[in-house]
């Protein structure tokens, strides 16, 4: 496996000030974000594709420090009802981008539309009462996702792109369920961005979820959430709060090991070798209680402690 990290965990710094900073940590690779819910200033979109001396920049800068461009993101909803529009521009352009750099993967969220034709707001469905809900789901899938992806997915294969969906709270995929549903109708040039700490705070084990998963794995991030039991106790998991005020929250995202300790963590790149991943563990660091590049650190020596960075070579002896 090999350490990796999301361009917005260093979002403060500047293009080549990120590249430096992710190779004085030991990190091997990028994944740059591109479109829609980024502010970063490591890449221009639009400047990229128009510009093939720019592409070669950005290449260039992180080769001389050793980076390898492993992915783009265009996280955001491409299925909103009044600016899915723009939001899906950002995503067809990054998969076209990713195409010019020669980088096959591109992240991205499934989108969630509106519940009936004429909203203007998206709508999360997480319970199957009162009984609209699955008329609501039936219009989202039938009528909005779907024929969406078709589409995209095909885009991607002409250009070589291969989509990791990450199951994300308030998207129509979320969890195993929903993605393994959107690949079997889509293919196989759609599978998870595995991030654990959404699952963990929506009370799935990533664990368990790594082996249901089995060979839908397309990219993984390394992000850790911190369970605030005696809030959860009160008010349960279901948090809509401040994401500052990390006291009053049930859960928050946090440092590598801050929310689950080493062992956890061995287990999860274990159990992703076991089940045939052996790519890239890219940190996302979202921690509002700790530095951007103090957290990343922290992060990248963890992973170093309990992923595999070496090639199986054992041989039981034959006798």
């Amino acid at each position: 496996m090999k350490i990796g990290m999301v361009s917005d965990s260093l979002g403060h710094l500047s293009r080549d000030a990120m590249f430096d900073a992710a190779a004085r940590f030991g990190i091997e690779g990028v994944e740059l974000n591109a479109a829609n819910w980024t502010s970063a200033p490591h890449l221009d979109l639009k400047q990229a594709l128009a510009n093939a001396d720019e592409r070669k920049n950005v290449l260039a800068a992180a080769k001389r420090r050793g980076i390898e461009i492993m992915a783009l993101n265009a996280n955001g909803n491409q299925l909103h009802p009044t600016d899915g529009e723009r939001q899906s521009e950002g995503l067809y352009d990054t998969i076209r981008l990713a195409n010019a750099l020669g980088v096959d993967t591109v992240v991205c969220m499934s989108g969630l539309p509106e519940g009936a034709k004429g909203d203007k707001a998206p709508n999360w469905v997480v319970s199957s009462w009162p009984p609209e809900t699955q008329t609501i789901l039936k219009y989202q899938w039938e009528e909005r996702l779907l024929p969406y992806w078709q589409k995209v997915a095909a885009f991607a294969k002409e250009n070589g792109v291969r989509l990791a969906v990450e199951l994300h709270g308030n998207q129509l995929v979320y969890n195993v369920a929903t993605l393994l549903r959107l690949r079997k109708e889509i293919g196989a040039a759609v599978g998870a961005n595995f991030d654990p700490s959404h699952l963990m705070w929506m009370g799935a084990d990533p664990i368990a979820a790594i082996d249901a998963l089995r060979g839908a794995i397309h990219h993984t991030h390394a992000k850790d959430t911190f369970i605030n039991k005696p809030v959860c106790d009160v008010n349960s998991r279901l948090e809509n709060g401040s994401l500052v005020d990390i006291p009053a929250r049930a859960w928050s995202y946090i440092t590598l090991g801050f929310g689950n300790g080493e062992s956890f963590w061995r287990d999860f790149c274990y159990r992703l070798r076991l089940n045939g991943y052996d790519g890239w563990l890219s940190i996302e660091h979202e921690d509002v209680m700790l530095s951007r590049e103090e957290g990343v650190h922290k992060s990248v020596a963890l992973l170093k402690a309990v992923a595999p960075a070496e090639a199986a070579d054992y041989k039981p002896l034959e006798l």
